[in-house]
């Protein structure tokens, strides 16, 4: 099926035969067609002539075609380049994108594939541009995400934009940079708000309990499953299902996640029965998903299905200019929980929290806030109220756990989960890695601990 031609489009190949071949075909179309033969000629015709799309061949005379990504997104970061190859890998593929490609052609071209990869090139233009003229006007404004960033404007107008659409999404960011908020920002925002909102840690279930938790069971499916148990999937029926660190599922079960984004469908482990389920599915992860694909961690049909659209949450070292606003949030909210507590922050404290990193992003920020909470006692947060590895800059944190002699097995137990979730920026999986326990485990300690 032929796309049909809103635009201009720069085709760029260093052979004319190619270049007329294409010309025709967009041309009938509907596309007007500009043509270059070099990546400094289609520089120059892109500045000059303002296409709408770009069509380019990654060998190229002069540069590749990777190098003329980076030249023509510097002139329009809005514009869709699809790059074209003889040569195609996957990892060349996988650099295409990761680069900024809209997408990756091999020759010879399957011109039904191309006519399907532009109209998508031009979805994605026209979604580009909703998106600014969301932040032209303000709207998307989620009181949820804090933060004045151009980065964090740029989020909620997407959150605003995807709300009232059905399709699946991809959530990708750090640990701590809260994925889940935007999740359940996606939900609360459209249509499917006054249905559940349900959300499973597929890294923090133990693989051989996580499909029952996903899709369910029938009484008697396995030792221990004396009664029916409705998965997330029913769950979440005429809501949304949030399946997060979807980069950590087991590979057996991806396939059935994979089919029942297809068909709508999902059966009980120890049953036959269909059941339809009409549930939004938001994915989230914090690996980059192309190299989970590269690495075999995350099969790519799976990863193309979820990723219809993209929302990257950017770490917090590069919004630093929300670190203020994030602070007091979180300041406020915490003199709430503990009734008492600084009302504000030094100057000198917000200096020494903008020259920390923050692995853990906002996550960490939220307990080092918690922390200044209890131990102040003034009216501002001081830089001593601060953990010696933020007030101090290059003070590394400390990589050994220090239990003194002669301490009981429970407070040593609770010195080392403390010890180890400072170390990982309070990313509780990863915590319950390195100790070789589940993610419950910590979260029932952490309770036990009061701090949950």
């Amino acid at each position: 099926m032929s796309p049909p031609g809103r635009g201009k489009i720069l085709v760029v190949d260093d052979e004319p035969a190619m270049r007329e071949v294409l010309r025709a075909r967009l041309e009938e179309w509907g596309y007007e067609v500009v043509d270059a033969g070099s990546a400094a000629e289609a520089t120059a015709r892109a500045h000059e002539c303002s296409p709408n799309l770009i069509l380019a061949d990654v060998v190229l005379p002069d540069a590749t075609g990777l190098e003329l990504l980076q030249a023509l997104q510097s002139d329009d970061l809005e514009r869709p380049v699809v790059l074209m190859t003889a040569h195609g890998t996957i990892d060349l593929a996988v650099d295409a994108m990761k680069a900024g490609a809209s997408d990756f052609l091999t020759k010879p071209l399957d011109y039904r594939n191309l006519g399907a990869v532009l109209a998508c090139a031009e979805r994605e233009l026209e979604e580009r541009r909703r998106i600014r003229t969301l932040q032209a006007e303000g709207e998307g404004e989620l009181r949820s995400m804090v933060g004045a960033s151009r980065a964090m404007k740029a989020v909620r107008a997407r959150i605003q934009l995807l709300a009232a659409a059905e399709t699946t999404v991809l959530v990708c960011g750090e640990s701590g940079t809260g994925k889940e908020l935007v999740a359940a920002a996606i939900h609360e925002s459209g249509r499917r708000r006054e249905g559940p909102f349900v959300a499973v840690n597929t890294a923090a279930i133990p693989s051989e309990l996580l499909e029952s938790e996903i899709f369910g069971h029938e009484a008697g499916a396995f030792t221990g499953a004396r009664e029916l148990r409705r998965g997330c999937f029913e769950q979440a029926h005429g809501g949304t299902l949030l399946l997060d660190e979807i980069g950590e599922m087991p590979m057996a079960l991806q396939p059935k996640i994979l089919r029942v984004l297809e068909d709508g469908v999902v059966r009980r482990v120890g049953g036959s029965r269909a059941i339809v389920t009409d549930a939004r599915v938001i994915a989230s992860t914090n690996r980059d998903p192309w190299t989970a694909v590269r690495e075999g961690k995350l099969r790519e049909d799976l990863f193309h299905r979820l990723n219809v659209f993209t929302i990257e949450i950017p770490p917090l070292r590069h919004r630093l200019e929300d670190l203020p606003l994030l602070a007091q949030h979180w300041l406020d909210r915490f003199r709430e929980k503990h009734s008492e507590g600084p009302r504000g922050f030094r100057d000198e404290t917000l200096a020494r929290m903008r020259e920390y990193d923050w692995p853990g992003n906002v996550r960490e920020l939220r307990n080092v806030v918690e922390r200044a909470v209890v131990l102040g006692s003034g009216e501002w947060v001081e830089p001593a109220h601060l953990p010696p590895y933020v007030r101090e800059p290059g003070l590394e944190r400390p990589e050994r756990i220090v239990v003194p002699p002669g301490t009981s097995l429970e407070e040593a137990e609770r010195l080392l989960i403390l010890g180890t979730l400072d170390q990982t920026g309070n990313n509780k999986a990863e915590t319950a890695r390195r100790l070789g326990v589940d993610v419950k485990t910590i979260r029932n300690k952490l309770r036990k601990y009061g701090f949950v």
